[in-house]
């Protein structure tokens, strides 16, 4: 239902729319070892395989005995050669990590693409091999120097120079942006500028314009920086908020919800907890950085990395040009930034779309991008990667995308979603055909932006999201369905033998799998949502495990196991809006049909909030369904060998779950 009592908002939502490498030689054995797993044709083949290795040089040829030292020296090679491709040109790079002083930018005009039905492919060395090399391209740089800082006790500082950034990594793991870990105290008021306060507090917070507010509403969360903060009536406090971020976010949430900020972030009177970090910025062109350490973390001995680029590889085509025919195989994508949300226009946000000043008093609708990205793109391949400790998606194909492979990869700690395809705002056509999202896992992500999806197609056709595991992410698992109403965008979608659970563990009104808008133009040629394993999220107040929601139509949802949920399926028929659901078939489903308390109960089953927010789907049809024990649905599934099938052949295959971490 986009949400009970938030249908209003969602129209309105609608409506504003109108490099370098760390060097170390490698060990004699990792040599031996390595060189087993590769021919010694396949090695003196330069036209065929090219050689990169952090102890390498780009003035050597790149070959295994001398290879190149960065990618980018690489692609210059693969360039030189792929007019005359007459098999795969394959990049090998040995392990290690590469620190990329610039995106990796592969477009068709370049010479990137490959030709004669041949392939250009970045993996790493032994790739499929038990000798595989470890490799991180990293967009970040390391921050050391660290020293105690004389003015609070257990906080280290270190110089930054001219660092931006959002996120920090100390030890491999991601550190948390110094907060209040509440809201403004006393009684606040909303202004055209921002907010009043009958408390003092605020006033004795140091760096106010380096602070931001979060906002959080069921699906919603976004931020809006401060712009100063002042004395106010009495003795209170008068917070003046960054425009045109605060007029964006008053006209998206209105001001009852913006009178109840849920936290308070960025200043460095708040870095009492530990893991705690802070950015410096009173000194234009020397930045420091401010983190309180972990118990057992020596910041003398410590890595620290922090994001610098915001995109580590895109690829970009033309129209009828498709940039195409490009494989990326066994590599780790790490420590890309975005900061966008710390620009005036913050980040008034719903789901991975944010607001953006249009013409006039109109705001166009964007969506988080891709810190991997490929645009116009055909025939392009991610094959057991990692996507880790990224400030944005981790991976994106977007306008006139098709026929492109996500398969066996990983993406976890992401500050957005993980995977997202199709139409993306502000597009509202385009033909994104045949794309295949199989076999990943997806967890814990939405690390920043919480109102986001571990997948999302937000329009395409014949798109197949199939046998992915996702979980432990603040909001909806799967999202299938554009952030308009937009006719003729969707067509013959598949999204099969998934498993997702524990979802919506911060944010409500989502679900395991969340479709919206018109799926087809018939069952023909709608959505099929099968043989899914949806489970074990009766988290908060509202969510669905397969939500068909706002003008859901032409959607069969059959053979899938699902409980544990608010509401195993249902959704809200925004007839206000004419746009109810309707066309909904399920068939041969297992769920225990639990609804929460407060919603009364149809004659069929599921979750269907009645007016005045939401009207009567039409047209639903149900055929052979079974009833789980709502006790003990788990238990039930197990003992009935069809319900149990299900969740056995659900998520990533046999031979992808031990590279998965899921043995």
């Amino acid at each position: 239902m986009a949400d009970l009592r938030f249908g209003a908002v969602v129209s309105a939502l609608m409506m504003a729319v109108a490099g370098g490498a760390w060097a170390a030689a490698p060990p004699a054995s990792a040599s031996a070892s390595a060189s087993a797993s590769a021919s010694e044709s396949g090695r003196h083949d330069t036209a065929r395989q090219l050689y990169v290795a952090p102890w390498g040089s780009d003035g050597w040829p790149g070959t295994f005995e001398r290879p190149f030292a960065t990618p980018a020296r690489a692609q210059q090679a693969v360039r030189a050669r792929t007019a005359g491709m007459t098999s795969d040109i394959v990049v090998n790079l040995r392990g290690g990590t590469y620190r990329l002083t610039a995106p990796l930018r592969m477009s068709r005009a370049a010479g990137d693409s490959g030709r004669g039905g041949h392939r250009v492919v970045y993996q790493a060395y032994g790739h499929g091999t038990r000798w595989q090399e470890p490799v991180t391209l990293s967009g970040g740089r390391e921050i050391g120097g660290w020293r105690p800082d004389p003015q609070r006790r257990g906080v280290w500082r270190a110089d930054a120079g001219t660092l931006e950034t959002r996120q920090l990594y100390v030890g491999g793991k991601r550190a948390a942006r110094a907060s209040q870990g509440d809201g403004i105290p006393g009684r606040l008021k909303v202004t055209g500028t921002g907010l009043t306060t009958t408390s003092a507090v605020p006033r004795g917070w140091r760096a106010p314009r380096d602070m931001e507010l979060r906002f959080r509403f069921d699906y919603l969360e976004g931020r809006c920086g401060i712009a100063g903060i002042t004395p106010g009536p009495g003795d209170g406090s008068t917070i003046t908020m960054d425009q045109p971020c605060w007029r964006m976010a008053h006209d998206l949430y209105g001001p009852d919800l913006l009178a109840l900020p849920s936290d308070v972030e960025n200043s460095p009177d708040f870095l009492d907890k530990k893991g705690s970090w802070y950015l410096d910025r009173s000194r234009p062109g020397h930045h420091e950085l401010l983190y309180r350490p972990r118990a057992g973390e020596d910041m003398r001995r410590q890595r620290v990395t922090a994001p610098v680029l915001e995109t580590l590889v895109s690829g970009t085509g033309s129209t009828g040009r498709p940039v195409h025919d490009i494989a990326f195989k066994g590599l780790t994508f790490a420590h890309a930034g975005w900061t966008a949300p710390s620009e005036p226009a913050g980040f008034a946000a719903a789901w991975s779309m944010y607001l953006r000043p249009g013409k006039g008093d109109d705001s166009k609708l964007l969506t988080v991008p891709g810190n991997v990205a490929f645009r116009t793109a055909e025939r392009i391949t991610f094959q057991g990667n990692r996507f880790v400790h990224l400030g944005a998606q981790g991976l994106e194909f977007s306008e006139n995308s098709s026929h492109n492979t996500v398969d066996g990869n990983v993406f976890t700690d992401i500050s957005d979603g993980g995977v997202v395809l199709g139409a993306l705002p502000p597009d509202t056509k385009g033909t994104d055909r045949g794309n295949r999202v199989t076999n990943n896992r997806v967890h814990r992500t939405g690390a920043d932006h919480h109102a986001s999806s571990g997948i999302w197609d937000a329009g395409s056709r014949e798109t197949t999201i199939a046998h992915n595991q996702v979980d432990h992410v603040p909001y909806t698992g799967i999202l299938s369905g554009p952030a308009e109403d937009v006719r003729g965008l969707m067509s013959g979608n598949r999204i099969v033998g998934n498993r997702v659970f524990a979802t919506n563990r911060l944010l409500a009104d989502g679900g395991g799998i969340y479709l919206r808008g018109e799926q087809g133009t018939s069952y023909a040629d709608g959505a099929v949502v099968s043989g899914n394993a949806v489970t074990d999220s009766a988290y908060g107040t509202w969510n669905v495990g397969i939500y068909t929601d706002d003008s859901s139509t032409w959607i069969t949802v059959r053979d899938n196991a699902v409980h544990s949920y608010r509401a195993s399926i249902g959704g809200c028929s925004e007839d206000w809006g004419d746009r109810p659901v309707q066309n909904v078939r399920f068939h041969g489903n297992f769920w225990d049909d639990t609804v929460p308390d407060w919603l009364p109960r149809r004659s069929y089953p599921g979750g269907w909030p009645p007016a005045p927010d939401c009207g009567d789907p039409k047209n639903l049809e149900f055929r052979q369904n079974t009833l789980l024990t709502p006790a003990d649905p788990a238990s039930d599934c197990a003992a009935r060998p069809a319900c149990a099938a299900i969740v056995d052949r659900a998520g990533p295959g046999e031979s992808y779950r031990r590279s998965l971490g899921l043995k």
